[in-house]
């Protein structure tokens, strides 16, 4: 039962995730913002609606996780994998998403140079 909870955790975190990022892209793009500037406005509008679906999925959660009674030793584990889970995986998800983003950024740019600089090394005549 505890691996259904982790299914479960990883639509929630994967959807927070891909909106946070998904706003960013569009503020990159419409309004011509630096990737840093993108990212930390789109966190702003984010963090509530991110905050609010944690904390539902939490406090419903929470009784099967504390639950006693005839079939608890079932329904236990999958409690306590959502509850424990949600803190963890959104601490880490409010964190990492924007730090990842800049790094893929980086990333890009710098493949992005390499490659421009490695094809004018290829059109350099020889001798």
């Amino acid at each position: 039962m505890g691996m259904i909870g982790i299914i479960l955790l990883i639509g929630i975190v994967k959807n927070n995730a891909i909106m946070m990022i998904d706003f960013a892209l569009v503020a990159e793009r419409e309004q011509g913002l630096s990737p840093r500037k993108a990212i930390r406005q789109a966190c702003v509008p984010r963090f509530r609606p991110i905050m609010m679906t944690t904390l539902a999925a939490l406090f419903g959660a929470l009784p099967v996780a504390l639950g006693h009674g005839a079939g608890a030793e079932l329904r236990v584990p999958l409690g306590i994998a959502i509850v424990g889970g949600l803190i963890l995986s959104q601490m880490l998800t409010l964190f990492t998403t924007p730090m990842g983003h800049l790094w893929f950024d980086r990333l890009s740019h710098w493949l992005a140079k390499r490659r421009a600089n490695g094809s004018m090394l290829e059109h350099e005549p020889v001798g």
